[in-house]
């Protein structure tokens, strides 16, 4: 039996991503998978034993770039708002260099592909953030709102912001992040 290819797995899942994109998670079939990477469906399923199996690979990896680039050099000890600007660049700058896996993951993280403890487990990953949101609001620097609408806003702004900044096929610079992140700054601090 020849050995699995890598890099036909990533050919694979970037097909998907693009497709996700394109279609929607509903609107994509393994046929139309295997055309976009340019393999005959056989070989799709060489390494993927239906849809389901692949959605739930893609989302794993995805879900692991996607906790891993946001608590990049984040250091929990920092003061609040130095923390709290890590983590906001970190996650303008992966939604806008991974835009097709933000879209795969909210795609994904409201389907029926993903179960309800799959998503508490996949919440989980989260905590450190929101423990630094708490810790804010016990320092009195945040609102004293809900730490889950702290946290929906903060990460709401930003898809909003990278969507329209993609969608229109726009360029950011550091000061424009550096904008946003001051507006948003303004909108949860006390």
């Amino acid at each position: 039996m020849k050995p699995k290819d890598d890099s036909k797995i990533e050919e694979i899942f970037e097909a998907t991503l693009q497709l996700v994109k394109e279609h929607g998670l509903s609107g994509i079939t393994v046929n139309m998978i295997a055309k976009k990477a340019g393999f005959a469906t056989g070989t799709v399923y060489t390494y993927f034993e239906n849809k389901e199996q692949l959605i739930l690979k893609l989302f794993d990896r995805c879900f692991s770039n996607y906790a891993r680039d946001y608590f990049a050099g984040f250091d929990p000890t920092a003061p609040f708002k130095v923390a709290f600007h890590t983590i906001w660049v970190n996650m303008i700058r992966h939604s806008m260099d991974r835009f097709s896996e933000l879209v795969f993951i909210e795609q994904c993280f409201h389907s029926p592909y993903i179960s309800e403890e799959s998503r508490a487990t996949y919440k989980e990953v989260f905590l450190p953030w929101k423990e630094m949101i708490e810790k804010g609001k016990r320092e009195g620097l945040v609102k004293q709102l809900d730490v889950m609408w702290l946290m929906l806003y903060v990460r709401g702004t930003i898809r909003e912001i990278v969507k329209y900044v993609q969608y229109n096929q726009l360029q950011i610079t550091p000061e424009f992040i550096e904008q946003m992140f001051n507006m948003c700054w303004d909108g949860i601090k006390d």
